[in-house]
Protein backbone atom coordinates (compact mmCIF):
# COMPACT_ATOMS: atom_id res chain seq x y z
CA UNK A 1 0.00 0.00 0.00
CA UNK A 2 1.22 3.54 -0.79
CA UNK A 3 2.44 5.62 2.09
CA UNK A 4 -0.22 8.08 3.16
CA UNK A 5 2.05 10.81 4.49
CA UNK A 6 5.70 11.64 5.08
CA UNK A 7 5.06 13.25 8.47
CA UNK A 8 6.71 11.80 11.55
CA UNK A 9 4.79 8.95 13.12
CA UNK A 10 3.57 9.38 16.65
CA UNK A 11 3.39 6.44 19.00
CA UNK A 12 -0.27 5.46 19.58
CA UNK A 13 -1.80 4.10 22.75
CA UNK A 14 -2.02 0.31 22.83
CA UNK A 15 -5.42 -0.51 24.34
CA UNK A 16 -6.00 -4.04 25.63
CA UNK A 17 -9.09 -5.96 26.76
CA UNK A 18 -9.54 -7.57 30.15
CA UNK A 19 -12.34 -9.70 31.51
CA UNK A 20 -11.14 -9.73 35.09
CA UNK A 21 -8.65 -8.11 37.46
CA UNK A 22 -5.89 -10.66 36.82
CA UNK A 23 -6.01 -10.19 33.05
CA UNK A 24 -6.12 -6.40 33.45
CA UNK A 25 -2.89 -6.40 35.45
CA UNK A 26 -1.38 -8.90 33.01
CA UNK A 27 -2.18 -6.69 30.01
CA UNK A 28 -0.50 -3.68 31.61
CA UNK A 29 2.50 -5.76 32.66
CA UNK A 30 2.94 -6.98 29.07
CA UNK A 31 2.93 -3.48 27.62
CA UNK A 32 -0.59 -2.11 27.24
CA UNK A 33 -0.80 1.67 27.74
CA UNK A 34 -4.46 1.32 28.68
CA UNK A 35 -7.03 -1.37 29.39
CA UNK A 36 -10.77 -1.40 28.87
CA UNK A 37 -13.17 -3.37 31.00
CA UNK A 38 -16.82 -3.72 31.91
CA UNK A 39 -18.54 -3.29 35.20
CA UNK A 40 -21.24 -5.67 36.35
CA UNK A 41 -23.94 -3.36 35.04
CA UNK A 42 -24.34 -1.14 31.99
CA UNK A 43 -21.81 -3.13 29.95
CA UNK A 44 -21.89 -5.52 27.02
CA UNK A 45 -20.04 -8.84 27.21
CA UNK A 46 -22.21 -9.95 30.13
CA UNK A 47 -20.56 -13.40 30.02
CA UNK A 48 -17.13 -11.93 30.77
CA UNK A 49 -16.24 -12.00 34.45
CA UNK A 50 -16.49 -8.21 34.64
CA UNK A 51 -15.51 -5.99 37.53
CA UNK A 52 -17.01 -5.08 40.85
CA UNK A 53 -16.59 -1.46 41.85
CA UNK A 54 -13.95 -2.51 44.38
CA UNK A 55 -12.01 -4.22 41.58
CA UNK A 56 -12.30 -1.13 39.40
CA UNK A 57 -10.75 0.86 42.23
CA UNK A 58 -7.92 -1.67 42.48
CA UNK A 59 -7.09 -1.71 38.77
CA UNK A 60 -7.15 2.11 38.67
CA UNK A 61 -4.57 2.17 41.45
CA UNK A 62 -2.44 -0.47 39.69
CA UNK A 63 -2.69 1.38 36.37
CA UNK A 64 -1.69 4.68 37.95
CA UNK A 65 1.39 3.07 39.49
CA UNK A 66 2.37 1.74 36.04
CA UNK A 67 1.57 4.88 34.03
CA UNK A 68 -1.45 3.32 32.34
CA UNK A 69 -5.08 4.32 31.87
CA UNK A 70 -8.39 2.56 32.53
CA UNK A 71 -11.40 2.83 30.22
CA UNK A 72 -14.76 1.42 31.34
CA UNK A 73 -17.45 0.30 28.92
CA UNK A 74 -20.91 1.73 29.60
CA UNK A 75 -22.04 0.60 26.19
CA UNK A 76 -25.45 -0.99 26.55
CA UNK A 77 -28.22 0.36 24.34
CA UNK A 78 -30.22 1.61 27.34
CA UNK A 79 -33.90 1.14 28.00
CA UNK A 80 -35.59 3.40 30.62
CA UNK A 81 -34.91 1.03 33.52
CA UNK A 82 -31.20 0.91 32.65
CA UNK A 83 -30.76 4.47 33.94
CA UNK A 84 -31.50 3.44 37.52
CA UNK A 85 -28.32 4.12 39.50
CA UNK A 86 -26.35 5.14 36.40
CA UNK A 87 -25.58 8.70 37.56
CA UNK A 88 -24.10 7.45 40.85
CA UNK A 89 -22.14 4.76 38.99
CA UNK A 90 -20.54 7.33 36.65
CA UNK A 91 -19.65 9.55 39.59
CA UNK A 92 -18.06 6.59 41.36
CA UNK A 93 -15.98 5.74 38.28
CA UNK A 94 -14.65 9.30 38.22
CA UNK A 95 -13.80 9.10 41.93
CA UNK A 96 -11.93 5.80 41.44
CA UNK A 97 -9.65 7.36 38.80
CA UNK A 98 -11.16 5.90 35.62
CA UNK A 99 -9.84 7.78 32.60
CA UNK A 100 -12.75 7.34 30.20
CA UNK A 101 -16.10 5.70 29.60
CA UNK A 102 -16.97 4.09 26.27
CA UNK A 103 -20.62 4.47 25.31
CA UNK A 104 -22.95 4.11 22.34
CA UNK A 105 -25.78 6.21 23.77
CA UNK A 106 -26.16 9.98 23.33
CA UNK A 107 -28.13 10.02 26.59
CA UNK A 108 -25.27 8.37 28.51
CA UNK A 109 -22.75 10.72 26.88
CA UNK A 110 -24.79 13.71 28.01
CA UNK A 111 -25.26 12.34 31.52
CA UNK A 112 -21.53 11.61 31.92
CA UNK A 113 -20.59 15.13 30.85
CA UNK A 114 -23.06 16.60 33.33
CA UNK A 115 -22.45 14.47 36.41
CA UNK A 116 -18.83 13.31 36.02
CA UNK A 117 -16.97 15.89 33.94
CA UNK A 118 -13.53 14.47 34.80
CA UNK A 119 -14.37 11.35 32.77
CA UNK A 120 -13.41 11.46 29.11
CA UNK A 121 -16.26 10.22 26.94
CA UNK A 122 -15.40 7.90 24.06
CA UNK A 123 -17.91 7.10 21.34
CA UNK A 124 -18.24 3.32 20.93
CA UNK A 125 -17.76 1.54 17.61
CA UNK A 126 -21.43 0.54 17.94
CA UNK A 127 -22.38 4.03 16.79
CA UNK A 128 -20.81 3.15 13.42
CA UNK A 129 -18.99 6.46 12.96
CA UNK A 130 -17.36 6.33 9.54
CA UNK A 131 -16.69 10.00 8.81
CA UNK A 132 -15.23 13.09 10.50
CA UNK A 133 -18.46 15.08 10.15
CA UNK A 134 -20.28 12.70 12.46
CA UNK A 135 -17.40 12.81 14.95
CA UNK A 136 -17.36 16.60 14.85
CA UNK A 137 -21.10 16.70 15.54
CA UNK A 138 -20.77 14.38 18.53
CA UNK A 139 -17.86 16.41 19.87
CA UNK A 140 -19.71 19.72 19.49
CA UNK A 141 -23.10 18.60 20.78
CA UNK A 142 -22.15 16.00 23.38
CA UNK A 143 -18.56 16.81 24.26
CA UNK A 144 -16.96 13.47 23.37
CA UNK A 145 -13.16 13.38 23.36
CA UNK A 146 -12.55 10.27 21.26
CA UNK A 147 -14.34 8.29 18.57
CA UNK A 148 -13.83 4.55 18.13
CA UNK A 149 -13.99 4.09 14.37
CA UNK A 150 -16.41 1.65 12.83
CA UNK A 151 -14.64 -1.52 11.77
CA UNK A 152 -16.06 -1.01 8.30
CA UNK A 153 -13.60 1.84 7.59
CA UNK A 154 -10.75 1.32 5.12
CA UNK A 155 -7.17 2.51 5.65
CA UNK A 156 -7.65 5.31 3.12
CA UNK A 157 -10.83 6.42 4.84
CA UNK A 158 -9.09 6.39 8.22
CA UNK A 159 -6.27 8.58 6.90
CA UNK A 160 -8.81 11.13 5.69
CA UNK A 161 -10.87 10.78 8.85
CA UNK A 162 -7.97 11.52 11.20
CA UNK A 163 -6.81 14.45 9.09
CA UNK A 164 -10.26 16.07 9.36
CA UNK A 165 -11.33 14.93 12.83
CA UNK A 166 -11.11 17.48 15.70
CA UNK A 167 -10.87 14.77 18.40
CA UNK A 168 -8.88 11.61 19.07
CA UNK A 169 -9.46 8.49 17.01
CA UNK A 170 -9.25 4.83 17.98
CA UNK A 171 -9.15 1.86 15.61
CA UNK A 172 -9.38 -1.90 16.11
CA UNK A 173 -6.32 -3.93 15.16
CA UNK A 174 -7.11 -7.41 16.45
CA UNK A 175 -9.85 -9.76 17.59
CA UNK A 176 -13.37 -10.92 16.90
CA UNK A 177 -15.44 -9.31 14.16
CA UNK A 178 -19.21 -9.09 14.05
CA UNK A 179 -20.87 -10.18 10.81
CA UNK A 180 -23.33 -7.31 11.21
CA UNK A 181 -22.55 -3.63 10.82
CA UNK A 182 -20.56 -2.60 13.92
CA UNK A 183 -22.31 -5.10 16.13
CA UNK A 184 -25.89 -4.08 15.32
CA UNK A 185 -27.20 -7.61 15.50
CA UNK A 186 -30.50 -9.12 16.63
CA UNK A 187 -29.82 -12.78 15.77
CA UNK A 188 -29.18 -13.58 19.41
CA UNK A 189 -32.36 -11.76 20.46
CA UNK A 190 -34.52 -13.69 18.03
CA UNK A 191 -32.97 -17.10 18.53
CA UNK A 192 -32.19 -17.17 22.26
CA UNK A 193 -34.00 -14.12 23.71
CA UNK A 194 -30.58 -12.85 24.79
CA UNK A 195 -30.21 -9.19 23.83
CA UNK A 196 -26.93 -8.71 21.96
CA UNK A 197 -27.06 -4.95 22.57
CA UNK A 198 -27.62 -5.25 26.31
CA UNK A 199 -24.79 -7.67 27.06
CA UNK A 200 -26.24 -11.07 26.21
CA UNK A 201 -24.96 -11.98 22.73
CA UNK A 202 -25.06 -15.76 22.18
CA UNK A 203 -22.87 -15.45 19.04
CA UNK A 204 -25.54 -17.10 16.92
CA UNK A 205 -23.54 -16.26 13.78
CA UNK A 206 -20.97 -18.88 14.81
CA UNK A 207 -23.48 -21.69 15.14
CA UNK A 208 -23.67 -24.39 12.49
CA UNK A 209 -26.75 -24.43 10.29
CA UNK A 210 -28.38 -26.75 7.80
CA UNK A 211 -29.47 -24.70 4.79
CA UNK A 212 -32.63 -25.58 2.85
CA UNK A 213 -34.11 -24.38 -0.43
CA UNK A 214 -37.77 -25.19 -1.06
CA UNK A 215 -37.64 -27.77 1.73
CA UNK A 216 -34.56 -29.53 0.34
CA UNK A 217 -31.29 -29.45 2.25
CA UNK A 218 -28.50 -27.89 0.20
CA UNK A 219 -25.65 -27.47 2.70
CA UNK A 220 -22.96 -30.19 2.67
CA UNK A 221 -23.25 -32.97 5.22
CA UNK A 222 -19.58 -32.80 6.24
CA UNK A 223 -19.68 -29.16 7.42
CA UNK A 224 -22.93 -27.26 8.03
CA UNK A 225 -23.12 -23.59 7.08
CA UNK A 226 -21.75 -20.94 9.45
CA UNK A 227 -21.75 -17.19 8.95
CA UNK A 228 -19.11 -16.50 11.62
CA UNK A 229 -16.35 -14.07 10.75
CA UNK A 230 -12.64 -14.67 10.87
CA UNK A 231 -10.80 -12.70 13.53
CA UNK A 232 -9.09 -9.44 12.60
CA UNK A 233 -5.28 -9.36 12.61
CA UNK A 234 -3.88 -6.03 11.43
CA UNK A 235 -0.20 -6.52 12.22
CA UNK A 236 0.80 -5.65 8.67
CA UNK A 237 -1.35 -2.50 8.76
CA UNK A 238 0.06 -0.97 11.97
CA UNK A 239 2.51 1.30 10.16
CA UNK A 240 -0.27 2.71 7.96
CA UNK A 241 -2.47 3.38 10.99
CA UNK A 242 0.40 5.07 12.81
CA UNK A 243 1.24 7.14 9.75
CA UNK A 244 -2.42 8.16 9.49
CA UNK A 245 -2.23 9.53 13.04
CA UNK A 246 -4.63 7.17 14.83
CA UNK A 247 -4.35 7.88 18.56
CA UNK A 248 -5.23 4.45 19.96
CA UNK A 249 -4.92 0.91 18.60
CA UNK A 250 -7.43 -1.45 20.15
CA UNK A 251 -7.36 -5.20 20.71
CA UNK A 252 -10.73 -6.97 21.08
CA UNK A 253 -11.25 -9.87 23.47
CA UNK A 254 -12.62 -9.23 26.96
CA UNK A 255 -13.64 -12.88 27.13
CA UNK A 256 -10.28 -14.25 25.96
CA UNK A 257 -7.72 -16.13 28.06
CA UNK A 258 -4.68 -14.87 29.92
CA UNK A 259 -2.50 -16.47 27.23
CA UNK A 260 -4.29 -14.54 24.49
CA UNK A 261 -3.86 -11.28 26.42
CA UNK A 262 -0.15 -11.84 27.11
CA UNK A 263 0.79 -13.04 23.60
CA UNK A 264 -1.22 -10.56 21.59
CA UNK A 265 -0.39 -7.54 23.76
CA UNK A 266 3.31 -8.44 23.84
CA UNK A 267 3.42 -8.95 20.06
CA UNK A 268 1.77 -5.64 19.23
CA UNK A 269 3.77 -3.78 21.91
CA UNK A 270 7.07 -4.79 20.36
CA UNK A 271 5.76 -4.27 16.82
CA UNK A 272 4.58 -0.71 17.53
CA UNK A 273 7.88 0.10 19.23
CA UNK A 274 9.88 -1.26 16.29
CA UNK A 275 7.88 0.73 13.72
CA UNK A 276 8.14 3.88 15.80
CA UNK A 277 11.90 3.47 16.20
CA UNK A 278 12.34 3.00 12.45
CA UNK A 279 9.72 5.64 11.52
CA UNK A 280 8.84 3.51 8.55
CA UNK A 281 7.31 0.22 7.49
CA UNK A 282 9.15 -2.92 8.50
CA UNK A 283 10.34 -5.35 5.86
CA UNK A 284 8.72 -8.77 5.65
CA UNK A 285 11.75 -10.25 7.38
CA UNK A 286 11.60 -7.65 10.15
CA UNK A 287 7.89 -7.99 10.81
CA UNK A 288 7.75 -11.81 10.73
CA UNK A 289 8.69 -12.47 14.40
CA UNK A 290 6.13 -9.94 15.66
CA UNK A 291 3.34 -11.49 13.59
CA UNK A 292 4.39 -14.94 14.83
CA UNK A 293 4.15 -13.71 18.42
CA UNK A 294 0.70 -12.23 17.86
CA UNK A 295 -0.56 -15.39 16.19
CA UNK A 296 0.50 -17.61 19.09
CA UNK A 297 -2.52 -16.33 20.98
CA UNK A 298 -4.97 -17.04 18.14
CA UNK A 299 -7.25 -20.06 17.65
CA UNK A 300 -9.23 -18.81 14.67
CA UNK A 301 -8.45 -17.89 11.08
CA UNK A 302 -7.55 -14.23 10.60
CA UNK A 303 -7.80 -11.49 8.00
CA UNK A 304 -7.11 -7.72 7.98
CA UNK A 305 -10.76 -6.79 8.40
CA UNK A 306 -12.10 -4.19 5.97
CA UNK A 307 -8.89 -2.16 5.80
CA UNK A 308 -8.52 -2.79 2.05
CA UNK A 309 -12.21 -2.54 1.27
CA UNK A 310 -15.27 -4.70 1.92
CA UNK A 311 -13.87 -8.12 2.83
CA UNK A 312 -17.14 -9.86 1.89
CA UNK A 313 -16.66 -13.61 1.49
CA UNK A 314 -12.93 -13.36 2.38
CA UNK A 315 -13.85 -12.65 5.99
CA UNK A 316 -16.12 -15.64 6.60
CA UNK A 317 -15.17 -19.05 8.01
CA UNK A 318 -16.77 -21.69 5.79
CA UNK A 319 -15.81 -24.83 7.65
CA UNK A 320 -16.43 -26.37 11.02
CA UNK A 321 -14.18 -25.40 13.91
CA UNK A 322 -13.33 -27.97 16.56
CA UNK A 323 -10.95 -28.50 19.46
CA UNK A 324 -8.37 -29.59 16.90
CA UNK A 325 -7.98 -25.90 16.03
CA UNK A 326 -7.29 -24.86 19.61
CA UNK A 327 -3.75 -23.80 20.48
CA UNK A 328 -2.28 -26.05 23.20
CA UNK A 329 1.13 -24.34 23.41
CA UNK A 330 0.28 -22.56 26.67
CA UNK A 331 1.90 -24.74 29.35
CA UNK A 332 1.65 -22.65 32.48
CA UNK A 333 2.12 -19.45 34.47
CA UNK A 334 5.00 -18.64 36.78
CA UNK A 335 3.79 -18.26 40.35
CA UNK A 336 7.17 -17.65 42.03
CA UNK A 337 10.92 -17.88 41.49
CA UNK A 338 13.61 -18.84 44.00
CA UNK A 339 17.04 -17.45 43.03
CA UNK A 340 18.76 -19.56 45.70
CA UNK A 341 17.71 -22.86 44.12
CA UNK A 342 17.24 -21.66 40.55
CA UNK A 343 13.70 -23.06 40.46
CA UNK A 344 10.28 -21.69 39.71
CA UNK A 345 6.83 -22.74 40.80
CA UNK A 346 4.64 -23.03 37.71
CA UNK A 347 0.86 -23.49 37.68
CA UNK A 348 0.12 -25.83 34.77
CA UNK A 349 -2.38 -25.43 31.95
CA UNK A 350 -1.70 -27.88 29.06
CA UNK A 351 0.25 -31.20 28.98
CA UNK A 352 4.03 -31.39 28.60
CA UNK A 353 6.89 -33.86 29.05
CA UNK A 354 10.23 -33.95 30.84
CA UNK A 355 13.11 -32.65 28.67
CA UNK A 356 10.68 -30.66 26.53
CA UNK A 357 12.06 -27.42 25.04
CA UNK A 358 10.03 -24.44 26.16
CA UNK A 359 10.21 -20.66 26.15
CA UNK A 360 9.20 -18.01 28.66
CA UNK A 361 7.21 -15.02 27.45
CA UNK A 362 8.52 -12.38 29.84
CA UNK A 363 6.78 -9.19 30.83
CA UNK A 364 8.38 -6.20 29.15
CA UNK A 365 11.31 -8.25 27.82
CA UNK A 366 12.30 -10.71 25.12
CA UNK A 367 11.48 -14.42 25.32
CA UNK A 368 14.04 -16.92 26.61
CA UNK A 369 14.23 -20.65 25.98
CA UNK A 370 15.30 -23.59 28.14
CA UNK A 371 14.75 -27.32 28.48
CA UNK A 372 12.69 -28.70 31.36
CA UNK A 373 15.15 -31.31 32.63
CA UNK A 374 13.96 -31.37 36.23
CA UNK A 375 10.28 -31.37 37.26
CA UNK A 376 8.89 -32.08 40.73
CA UNK A 377 5.43 -31.99 42.26
CA UNK A 378 4.74 -30.22 45.56
CA UNK A 379 5.69 -33.35 47.52
CA UNK A 380 9.13 -33.47 45.87
CA UNK A 381 8.37 -36.42 43.56
CA UNK A 382 10.26 -36.38 40.25
CA UNK A 383 7.91 -36.36 37.23
CA UNK A 384 8.30 -37.59 33.66
CA UNK A 385 5.32 -35.62 32.43
CA UNK A 386 2.45 -33.35 33.43
CA UNK A 387 -1.09 -34.10 32.30
CA UNK A 388 -3.33 -32.27 34.79
CA UNK A 389 -4.13 -28.54 34.64
CA UNK A 390 -3.82 -26.16 37.59
CA UNK A 391 -1.09 -28.19 39.32
CA UNK A 392 1.80 -26.46 41.09
CA UNK A 393 5.11 -27.89 39.91
CA UNK A 394 8.70 -26.99 40.79
CA UNK A 395 10.87 -26.69 37.68
CA UNK A 396 14.57 -25.88 37.47
CA UNK A 397 15.23 -22.93 35.18
CA UNK A 398 18.61 -21.38 34.17
CA UNK A 399 17.49 -17.74 34.32
CA UNK A 400 15.37 -15.50 36.52
CA UNK A 401 11.64 -15.17 35.89
CA UNK A 402 8.82 -13.13 37.40
CA UNK A 403 5.40 -13.96 38.72
CA UNK A 404 2.87 -14.17 35.84
CA UNK A 405 5.49 -14.82 33.14
CA UNK A 406 4.05 -17.27 30.59
CA UNK A 407 5.64 -20.65 29.82
CA UNK A 408 4.85 -22.22 26.46
CA UNK A 409 6.11 -24.68 23.89
CA UNK A 410 8.87 -23.54 21.54
CA UNK A 411 7.59 -22.92 18.04
CA UNK A 412 9.80 -22.44 15.00
CA UNK A 413 6.87 -21.23 12.92
CA UNK A 414 7.43 -17.59 12.00
CA UNK A 415 5.01 -17.38 9.09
Amino acid sequence: MEKMSSKKMKKPELLAPCGDLYRAKLAISYGANAVYLGGRKYSLRARASNFSEKEIQEICSFAKDHGAAVHVTVNIIPHPSDFDGLKEYLQNLAAYGVTAVITASAAIMKLAAECAPSLAVHCSTQMSVTNASAASFLAEKLGIQRVVLARECTLKEIARFTAECPIETEAFIHGGMCVNYSGRCTLSNRMTERDANRGGCAQSCRWQYDVYRNGEKISPDDFPFTMGSRDMMAGHEIASLMRAGVDSLKIEGRMKSEYYVASVVSGYRHLIDAIYAKQDDLSEEEIRPYIAEIMKGENREVFPGNYYGDAAEKGIIYHENSNAHVNHDFLGVVDSYDPQTGTMIMVTRNPFNLHEAVEVLRQGDSTQCFRMDEIEDEEGNRLEQSRAPMKRLRIRIPFAVRKNDIVRKVSNDTD
